[in-house]
């Protein structure tokens, strides 16, 4: 059976949806079986896999969500298999509010897939809305993506004090497989005392840390992870040794 891991942070702009992409290409080139499901309305993930996600019906995630069809599963040159994204799901914490069991709605369209693969990994929204916790309750673990930066900093607690609330009456198996510090500058005394803070704060795990680069920026432009378009860059060598230590 595969490993579901929720990629999360209800802060925007904390590389959440490139920390999801990339990882998903580091594994696949280790040779595992990589499902991303793209739960942003945003559709970043969509976009830089390649998928231009206003060619897709617009009703698409809300269908499979509301289990009136079939995962739509498709192939990207990464790749990675993606479950894509559009602006539909902007309104789907509304429209599924009141509907028995909101909350494993992604965990029984997902269970038919689970054991094709052996890594799901979930690009959630930026809030603590119902998808995300339809994230959680549907995961093994959670991995976090947090950009050192004092506010970022802040903002874990809260998803914390979430994640421990889906452990209490959703998903008593769900953990935190650890923290990863992305856009690190270790250039300013700042970074770094965010950096050395998470630990011993939060006492999880915590990843090599991710250095910001231009070459992240680049990458989705042509559909592709930096894996392929800058594949000896620092970020994409950092990227690499996280998915080694996920998969240990």
């Amino acid at each position: 059976m595969g490993t579901v891991v929720a990629v999360a942070n209800q802060k925007g702009g904390v590389a959440k949806t490139t920390t999801a992409t990339t990882i998903a290409a580091a594994l696949v080139e280790s040779g595992l079986r990589v499902l991303l499901v793209d739960l942003d309305a945003q559709a970043c993930a969509t976009f830089s896999l390649g998928v231009d996600p206003e060619d897709l019906p617009t009703e698409l995630p809300k269908s499979y969500l509301a289990g009136e069809g079939p995962a739509p599963v498709m192939s990207t040159d990464d790749g990675i298999d993606l479950l894509p994204a559009t602006i539909d799901l902007a309104s789907a914490d509304h429209a599924f509010a009141g509907r028995f069991g909101r909350e494993r709605l992604l965990a029984d369209a997902l269970a038919p897939l689970v054991p094709d693969y052996d890594y799901i990994l979930i690009d959630c929204s930026p809030s603590l809305g119902l998808m995300t916790i339809n994230a959680l309750v549907a995961a093994n673990e959670v991995l976090v993506p947090l950009k050192c930066e004092t506010l970022s900093h802040r903002g874990l607690g809260q998803l914390m004090e979430a994640i421990e609330e889906v452990q209490r009456w959703a998903n008593p198996g769900l953990r935190v497989a650890g923290i990863v510090p992305t856009l690190f500058d270790g250039r300013t005394t700042h970074a770094r005392a965010v950096l050395d803070d998470l630990g011993p704060r939060y006492n999880v795990p915590v990843f090599e840390a991710i250095p910001r680069s231009i070459r992240f920026a680049e990458a989705p432009a042509v559909g592709r992870t930096i894996l392929a378009t800058a594949p000896r860059s620092a970020g994409a060598v950092a990227y690499r040794k996280v998915a080694q230590a996920l998969v240990s």
